[in-house]
């Protein structure tokens, strides 16, 4: 991995400082790879008790966030009274992402940071991203390699495992409603239990 210009030399894990770290190549794709969701990323929104759902998190805790700037809805910002804020996936990984940072103590300056830079991220690329904190500084490892380097050097005390919350994410949202941005019609997510009801018909 090359260096971030900031003094970390190749082959560690980045960390992340006031700033975004400099992208990195492309590595080959993991033997279990995450798929984007089935429905197009760009074309589906969901509003904030959807997003809520699947992030794990309270509606004043997504206001509030929203409000500060921490992480706001890419699709659709709330203009007024009565407008519904629309969040995109990759919004509500990062809310879910920031919900476990919070729960595990980092400071709200480091996750404005790690929040930054999943951001800049290509969508594809965060399921390979684990985040490495040891309260004070959040790390980004791509391998397990960098995952070990950390932990040998005693800084990281805790992981998260983009990639894990990406499909904790996509199962969630696939039972919730969405909506189309281009049109505003409302998508219905298949819950477990209307697949059961059917074959449960079909069985009879």
């Amino acid at each position: 991995m090359r260096s971030t210009g900031d003094g970390t030399a190749a082959g560690t894990p980045v960390p992340l400082h006031g700033g975004v770290a400099a992208p990195k190549p492309r590595r080959a794709a993991p033997e279990r790879e995450v798929n984007p969701p089935e429905r197009s990323a760009e074309q589906i929104g969901y509003r904030g008790p959807t997003a809520c759902a699947a992030a794990g998190i309270t509606y004043r805790q997504l206001d509030y966030w929203a409000r500060t700037g921490l992480v706001e809805p890419s699709v659709r910002p709330a203009y007024g009274s009565g407008s519904q804020r629309l969040y995109s996936f990759r919004d509500v990984v990062v809310l879910k992402v920031v919900k476990r940072l919070l729960d595990t103590g980092v400071a709200l300056q480091n996750i404005r940071t790690a929040v930054r830079h999943l951001r800049s991220r290509e969508l594809a690329d965060l399921a390979q991203v684990t985040l490495m904190s040891d309260g004070a500084t959040v790390h980004e490892c791509t391998s397990p390699d960098e995952v070990v380097s950390l932990l040998q050097g005693g800084q990281g005390v805790f992981g998260i495992a983009v990639g894990v919350v990406w499909r904790d994410v996509e199962t969630a949202l696939a039972q919730l409603h969405g909506e189309r941005v281009d049109t505003g019609e409302t998508l219905v997510g298949q819950h477990p239990g209307d697949e059961l009801a059917r074959r449960r018909n079909r069985a009879g």
